[in-house]
């Protein structure tokens, strides 16, 4: 049975990024309209939101992400609950409290992430995303003009414990499996976007170096292009409510996952779905190295 059309409501959370969307039950049976409704919400803002969406399990999650695009599994951890389904414990090691785009380490990283509130902490954990389009767009012209020429080699050898308050066994053994098998590609710094022509600045901790730079020039560049990424006014904030669903672009944005929730358990389901070769200003592609 198809739903009947639904009237969205696409409701702005902050000034440059982010939006919450109503009328809207989530499903693998929304019709046309809807989901064109969301896909549009979504490549405008970025990010978008639906709060209520409690009925989805497992094989409904998956099944409404198929609505947007064609699931892919991890590179390199297993699925949990399905075949493209990812469980984030934080009991297990599931977090990812750095900046990031999702899975940048290969050539054709995800196009969007559909994450799901399976059990929230108390107070904490919540998630901030940053629009890498704007980040891109008021950058002074001669630093535009840098960026431009720039390529990344993004590893997922990356350094995990960069903003780890204290040792966790957890945490450890689940990046041992994360960098089972490095992987390594070199992306422009600045990639097209496929669908909107946007430009997007393509970095997180998934970077390794710059090509042709050594590493503490590169180390440097890197620092000067994130830091207009993560301005505060370039970003947004969401406090999540068990049946919450966050969808993203993951082509035009970064994320952090806060881990400030001292101890308490943090359950987050995701399914991604594929994305493009990334190319950049040139027309050239990225590709991978190793």
């Amino acid at each position: 049975m198809t739903i009947t059309a639904t009237r969205l409501e696409v409701l702005p959370v902050s000034g440059r990024i982010g939006a919450e969307i109503t009328g809207a039950k989530l499903g693998g049976d929304l019709d046309a309209a809807t989901v064109a409704g969301i896909r549009a919400a979504l490549l405008t803002h970025k990010v978008v939101f639906l709060r209520e969406q409690g009925h989805l399990d497992d094989g409904a999650h998956q099944a409404f992400a198929r609505t947007l695009g064609t699931p892919v599994g991890h590179p390199t951890l297993p699925g949990d609950g399905g075949d493209f389904l990812l469980e984030l414990d934080s009991h297990r090691g599931g977090k990812a409290n750095s900046w990031h785009t999702d899975v940048t380490f290969v050539p054709d990283y995800p196009a969007i992430s559909i994450l799901r509130a399976v059990l929230v902490p108390p107070a904490g954990g919540d998630t901030t995303w940053a629009n890498c389009v704007s980040a891109y767009e008021r950058l002074p012209a001669s630093l535009r003009g840098l960026a431009d020429g720039l390529w990344a080699v993004h590893s997922n050898d990356y350094d995990y414990t960069a903003n780890q308050e204290a040792p966790d066994a957890a945490l450890d053994a689940y990046q041992a499996t994360f960098a089972s098998t490095i992987i390594e590609t070199e992306h422009p710094l600045v990639r097209v976007h496929p669908e909107t022509g946007e430009r997007a600045l393509v970095l997180g901790s998934f970077f390794k170096r710059f090509v042709g730079h050594g590493q503490d020039e590169g180390r440097r560049l890197y620092d000067l292009f994130q830091s207009h990424v993560t301005r505060l006014e370039n970003t947004v904030r969401w406090r999540w409510r068990v049946g919450d669903v966050a969808i993203w672009d993951n082509r035009a944005t970064q994320h952090y996952a806060i881990d400030d929730y001292n101890g308490a358990h943090r359950v987050m389901r995701r399914v991604t779905l594929a994305g493009e070769v990334a190319r950049g200003m040139d027309g050239r592609s990225s590709r991978r190295i190793a």
